[in-house]
């Protein structure tokens, strides 16, 4: 309807720009559903945002506006209202035709082709493979992935990628703590560093690697520990400790067997991400790894470009990229003086890399922590000649867990984190997709364990997936009283749907196309949540309000038309928040 009602303003103005009242269109109108319905269904600015161009009041050009407006069987009747607004109401039958449209299309209703022909590429989770995903993770990839499935439900060609950090100083000391506990469990006796990875999965890897090789990796704790500065219980720096201990492995172990523990974990890490995303209810068209783009060539072709441009210079024996040139609060290595590349240098050629694919925009989900790396990251992209308009990054806040009302530590050196997989098991999948999009990524989020497991109207996801169980049981419930549940054609019957219950339904359900629409461009999953929170209230009011099994056969047929469109709209909302929608609760 809003479209509708947006082609009818559109050509009016068209036919006023024709008449010589406008010279040309000077502001695209907005279309508005009233916040009064004594005020009508939809409302429009035009004559407003136009009237200075046209030289006339903006009750004066509504005026003529309302003249120009073509006829449409859908529309009841247009008045002007307060400084020039148009008001316009829906005739009973526009409502009704929206019925068999939403039984009609079924799981296309609400769908688009808005994006049709665009590429977006959405990059989300890509967190560092040095550990199992816990509970903060679990926000951005239920994010990311609601955010993609959105813009595909409105016709863009989305790709869905993970960032593969499978190289860098984290991957080394998750290598090197393995190496640390397999010793162990060969039987030397050393003193783990402080800075090193502790969870029980590092023991888990390291009997692996043991169980693989036998004492085959196996050194003396004095030898390992030869030439180590001391860690930071016994006064020293645990950065340089560790970083010690990772050239006494690279050096003992040699070039080919570090590689061996070093792949060990972070395959057995990686392959325990993706089936936990999976089972998550998240996939990824490409898992992008980070060493590839140094063995493809594309690290070093980034920096070039930087040079190239003027924004690469040496200092103390580095690179350095003159992102203060941006606004940046100061200049970025690239190079460190030992001849490594930063994390930062993989960063833009991953990038640099995303732009040559071909993509019209690409999104990056990070955790708001990285709230600083993004004018960097489009400061290099700017300097290299790249569209950085085209990147748009998505900070996600941490989402804090309560469990009997204490709040429970994530941190993944030591080990003492509450895990994905372990929230997904103790709330299943649905509650905690729908409690982690109900708000904006930018909002922190407190996670009420007793909450998302509660079978009550105070659960949002058990409100919502009850009211789709409701149409079933009343189904079930038609078959055993002998009503018959087949409905008529079209829009038979419907002129029955009188009550204020029933209209309140049809002006829920039109919305669903606009708020799809709006969730996906403003990327706001948590639109869509509190949408189904009032489509489902409007279900159960209605519910309680009235007899849907009646003895009159046409309005029983309306009322089932009109719970079943309802059905199917709390059943595509779910599903695209990657939700189930049950039949029976």
């Amino acid at each position: 309807m809003k479209a509708l009602i947006q082609d009818l303003v559109s050509q009016a103005l068209a036919q006023l720009v024709a008449d010589g009242v406008l010279d040309a269109v000077a502001a695209e109108p907005v279309i508005e559903r009233t916040r009064d319905p004594d005020h009508g269904d939809f409302a429009t600015n035009a004559a407003l945002v136009n009237s200075k161009a046209a030289g006339m009041k903006p009750r004066e050009l509504a005026d003529k506006l309302v003249l120009a407006l073509p006829t449409s069987e859908a529309v009841a009747g247009v008045e002007i209202a307060g400084p020039g607004f148009i008001n316009f109401r829906l005739a009973a039958g526009a409502s009704h035709a929206l019925i068999p449209r939403i039984l009609a299309a079924g799981e296309g209703f609400g769908r688009s082709d808005l994006g049709a022909g665009k590429r977006v590429q959405v990059e989300f989770v890509s967190a560092n493979p040095t550990g199992p995903l816990h509970v903060g993770h679990g926000r951005g990839a239920a994010y990311g992935a609601v955010v993609a499935d959105l813009l595909a439900a409105v016709g863009f060609d989305v790709h869905r990628e993970y960032y593969v950090n499978d190289a860098g100083r984290q991957m080394d000391i998750l290598g090197t703590s393995v190496w640390l506990r397999y010793l162990e469990l060969a039987g030397e006796e050393l003193v783990f560093p402080s800075n090193g990875y502790k969870g029980d999965y590092v023991w888990d890897i390291a009997a692996t690697l043991h169980r693989h090789n036998g004492d085959a990796f196996r050194y003396p704790a004095a030898e390992v520990y030869a030439g180590v500065p001391a860690d930071a219980p016994a006064g020293g720096d645990k950065e340089e400790h560790i970083d010690a201990l990772i050239e006494r492995a690279k050096q003992l172990l040699g070039a080919e067997r570090y590689r061996t523990v070093f792949d060990l974990g972070l395959d057995t890490i990686l392959d325990d991400i993706r089936d936990d995303l999976s089972l998550f209810g998240v996939d990824y068209q490409e898992w992008y790894s980070e060493r590839s783009l140094t063995e493809s060539g594309a690290v070093q072709r980034a920096i070039d470009k930087l040079k190239a441009s003027g924004h690469i210079y040496e200092k103390q024996g580095a690179l350095w990229f003159k992102s203060t040139d941006f606004g940046d609060e100061k200049d970025r290595v690239v190079v460190r003086d030992n001849g490594q590349t930063t994390y930062f240098a993989s960063d833009i050629a991953y990038h640099m890399e995303k732009l040559e694919r071909g993509f019209d925009r690409v999104i990056d989900v990070w955790g708001a922590d990285h709230h600083g790396y993004v004018p960097r990251v489009k400061a290099a992209l700017q300097a290299m000649g790249g569209d950085h308009a085209k990147l748009d990054v998505l900070l996600v806040q941490f989402a804090i867990l309560y469990r009997g009302g204490e709040k429970a530590q994530m941190s993944t050196r030591s080990g003492e984190f509450v895990t994905l997989r372990e929230l997904r098991k103790e709330v299943g999948k649905d509650a905690a997709r729908f409690f982690y999009v109900m708000r904006k990524c930018e909002q922190h989020l407190d996670f009420d364990l007793d909450l998302a497991k509660s079978q009550s109207s105070d659960n949002p996801v058990y409100y919502v997936q009850y009211a789709h169980a409701r149409v079933c049981s009343v189904l079930r419930q038609a078959q055993e009283k002998g009503f018959s549940t087949e409905i008529s054609d079209g829009t038979t019957n419907l002129e029955h749907l009188a009550e204020d219950h029933e209209k309140a339904l049809l002006t829920a359900l039109a919305k669903y196309p606009e708020v799809v629409q709006s969730a996906a461009l403003n990327e706001e999953p948590h639109q869509l949540t509190h949408y189904l929170r009032e489509l489902a209230n409007d279900l159960h009011t209605y519910y309680n309000a009235h007899q849907f099994l009646v003895a009159d056969d046409a309005l029983r047929d309306a009322r089932l038309k009109l719970i079943l469109a309802t059905r199917q709209v709390l059943a595509n909302g779910l599903a695209l928040i990657g939700v189930s929608a049950p039949e029976a609760m």
